[in-house]
């Protein structure tokens, strides 16, 4: 099926690995052009390298730490001298931060609710007049199904998750008069380096299909398994598509069967 994507030009946050980019490879499969940042240059610049196969001219790539107003300003700018144009948003820049409230810091609190609230807020408004240019501009949020159904373990992360999904439901209002759409993809697990890492470090005698299988059972996740990074850029990349343009405000569960709530 053909998105309607080719020659469009797509910001992805967070892009160095994966969720962020497993989209900007579907995003360059579909001949869209991908304006991608993270903090780490250089591991964005290596992540990148694998898309041998991508127009070198359809990437832009720039280090840019997303709650830093100015450096959101400069990376849009930046996309806009390259691309002349910004047609799709995705706010994916983001981590977990497994502690309970009593072992949470108010600053760690802080940085929580800055890394996802105004990691998305400053994005959109560096980019809100080039989404508006757009005839089909479109946001799309990577969040969790923490914002509905919170874990205690993940108290900051809940909270701050929450928070997100209903800055979204604002957005989407605000924006849709000047005719962009904004959305949100809820993630449940998904097997990203994060989860590589744990794997690594809890030492256990179960190879990684085992011990991820053994956790997706733990969570409550139907269907036995993490998900793939690929899955959630199907649905990140077909928000983003003009075939979605009768779609704002709305939110897609990614998890599994792991939501509860109704």
């Amino acid at each position: 099926m053909d998105l309607q994507l080719k020659d469009r030009t797509v910001v992805v946050t967070g892009a160095s690995s994966g969720v962020g980019l497993a989209t900007a490879r579907y995003l360059l499969s579909e001949g869209a052009r991908v304006a991608a940042c993270a903090r780490d240059a250089g591991r964005l610049s290596a992540a990148f390298d694998e898309f041998s196969w991508a127009d070198k001219d359809a990437v832009y790539l720039a280090s840019c730490d997303v709650t830093d107003q100015d450096a959101t300003n400069s990376f849009i700018a930046g996309t806009l001298d390259r691309f002349g144009a910004v047609d799709g948003l995705v706010c994916n820049a983001g981590r977990s931060l497994m502690a309970t409230l009593q072992d949470t810091t108010d600053q760690q609190l802080r940085d929580e609710f800055s890394l996802k609230i105004f990691g998305v807020l400053n994005m959109v408004r560096s980019a809100r007049s080039a989404l508006n240019a757009s005839p089909h501009g479109s946001v799309v949020n990577v969040n969790a199904i923490l914002s509905r159904q919170p874990e205690l373990r993940l108290a900051a992360t809940s909270a701050a998750r929450a928070a997100l999904l209903n800055l979204t439901h604002s957005l989407a209002e605000d924006l849709a008069t000047e005719g962009t759409r904004v959305n949100s993809v809820l993630l449940g697990l998904v097997d990203t380096g994060q989860w590589r890492r744990r794997f690594e470090e809890a030492g256990s005698e179960l190879d990684y299909e085992a011990w991820s299988a053994e956790i997706a059972a733990n969570r409550g996740i139907k269907l036995g398994r993490f998900g793939t990074a690929e899955e959630v850029a199907f649905h990140i990349v077909s928000l983003l598509s003009p075939l979605s343009g009768y779609t704002t405000g709305a939110t897609i569960d990614v998890g599994g069967g792991v939501g509860r709530y109704v």
